[in-house]
């Protein structure tokens, strides 16, 4: 089973992707923000990883590039989800190493489309 890894200090957001995760096979871990899933990254490194752009302590696109540094960090495949929805995000996310990028709210066929894109489907 692979393991996707949701970063995100919503916990609704967290739930709602979870459930959709789930019923696509993976197995679920969270985290509120960047530290801390850079922290389970080092424990654990996980196949793919939802990601918010904003977020306390630690921001998505600081998580990303931290996560490309350290060693394996760059074999999760990395899918960006949030509200900034600008070309000057999306290159920004795409430059610091993200392979696909989707904008809030997202559903179930989204994510599956997103996923099979990326080959974790």
């Amino acid at each position: 089973m692979k393991s996707c890894l949701v970063v995100d200090d919503s916990k609704v957001i967290r739930m709602v992707a979870r459930r959709i995760l789930e019923e696509l096979g993976f197995a679920v871990v969270e985290a509120v923000d960047g530290q801390e899933a850079l922290e389970k990254c080092l424990e654990s490194m996980p196949e793919a990883v939802l990601l918010d752009w904003n977020m306390p302590v630690k921001s998505g696109i600081d998580f990303l590039r931290d996560l490309r540094a350290t060693p394996g960090g760059d074999e999760p495949v990395v899918v960006f989800c949030t509200t900034e929805n600008d070309l000057e995000h999306i290159q920004e996310a795409i430059t610091a190493g993200a392979n696909e990028y989707i904008m809030k709210p997202f559903d179930s066929e989204i994510i599956q489309a997103k996923f099979e894109q990326v080959g974790l489907i």
